[in-house]
């Protein structure tokens, strides 16, 4: 397949790959800036070897930097959080928030730290992977060596627990 052949699939598929790109990233520069790196990556793979089925390799690349993005931006995000000492986490004051929601607030985290804490060794550590740490669940269940449907049902419980909690403390 020549660069020229690439070259008009890329401009006929343009505005099909840049919309899907912005529902995935959900911010018209980023997406533009992955469609750019989807052609330079295509050209390359082109010029090292044959590419039969360009349009799918070509919406497959672009699919596959979106979700390389989001993942990079969902570990970023993480590492942010994480760098700040939890001090001063604590003491970063919403401007929004009054003192009487600041306390309902405290008192909510209150309440769902006890629910939680009364969950089982796993149940506690699937809400960690899962709510805190972002993993699938399939992940969570190869790590636990359970079956992701065991993953999804305590899921199920954990969040109706919570719920509960929210619901009872509005």
């Amino acid at each position: 397949m020549s660069q020229s052949r690439f070259h008009s699939v890329f401009l006929i598929q343009r505005l099909s790959l840049l919309r899907t790109l912005q529902r995935m990233v959900g911010n018209p520069s980023t997406a533009e800036d992955l469609l750019q790196e989807t052609y330079l990556r295509v050209s390359r793979a082109l010029g090292e070897r044959p590419i039969a089925h360009l349009e799918p390799f070509v919406f497959q690349t672009a699919r596959n930097l979106a979700l390389d993005h989001l993942r990079a931006r969902r570990v970023q995000s993480r590492m942010l959080v994480d760098d700040v000492p939890e001090q001063v986490l604590h003491n970063v004051a919403s401007p929004v928030s009054s003192s009487e929601d600041a306390a309902h607030a405290a008192q909510l985290l209150e309440h769902l730290s006890v629910s939680l804490n009364q969950l089982s060794q796993r149940q506690q550590r699937i809400f960690i992977l899962s709510r805190l740490q972002g993993a699938s669940y399939l992940e969570i269940a190869e790590q636990l060596q359970i079956s992701a449907s065991t993953v999804q049902k305590e899921l199920k419980l954990i969040m109706a627990i919570c719920m509960g909690v929210a619901e009872r403390h509005k």
